[in-house]
């Protein structure tokens, strides 16, 4: 079990754009370290749903879900995704991240359906299209793999809620 250190906001390599993952040992391992992180960030923090391999310092285009405590319950591996549709009506969500330390959420709007394109660890290409809460999970972590963050969605710094808060007010 290889539990790897997330990588902070304000840290560089979190703005870089990731390249495609090709299937080998290296995939294996970015994969292996996704999993084992992202279980243990969510016993430790309680909360989260999916990584992507920047967050852990892989440049490569890999997402893990585990997203079982969601309305979508999906545990997944996404290799080299990529969305090739988008819905036009938008939700508006609270957003946190591990790179944030999950400390505070942002409240911004994403698209309510996608299409994604991606591999499974398999290597068979799947076109799938998810919504609500599965939507606004992949386009983070989407995004995660073009160097954006979810901060770059803010229209205002009144739509900033800290983790404490956020509890309090939001969490069911």
């Amino acid at each position: 079990m290889t539990v790897r250190e997330v990588i902070l906001l304000g840290n560089p390599l979190l703005r870089e754009k990731s390249s495609d993952a090709a299937f080998g040992k290296e995939l294996e391992t970015i994969i292996e370290d996704l999993k084992d992180t992202l279980i243990y960030l969510q016993r430790k923090k309680g909360i989260g749903r999916a990584l992507a391999a920047p967050q852990i310092g892989y440049l490569k285009k890999v997402i893990f879900i585990n997203a079982r405590n969601s309305k979508n319950s999906r545990t997944m591996t996404l290799i080299n995704p990529t969305i090739v549709e988008k819905s036009k009506e938008m939700i508006e969500v609270w957003d946190s991240c591990y790179s944030f330390d999950v400390a505070f959420f942002v409240q911004i709007k994403r698209h309510k359906k996608i299409k994604v394109e991606y591999m499974d660890e398999n290597g068979r290409k799947i076109v799938e299209e998810f919504e609500d809460d599965l939507s606004e999970l992949l386009q983070h972590e989407i995004d995660h793999l073009n160097g954006i963050l979810a901060t770059d969605h803010l229209k205002s710094g009144k739509d900033i809620i800290m983790r404490e808060e956020w509890e309090k007010r939001y969490r069911n």
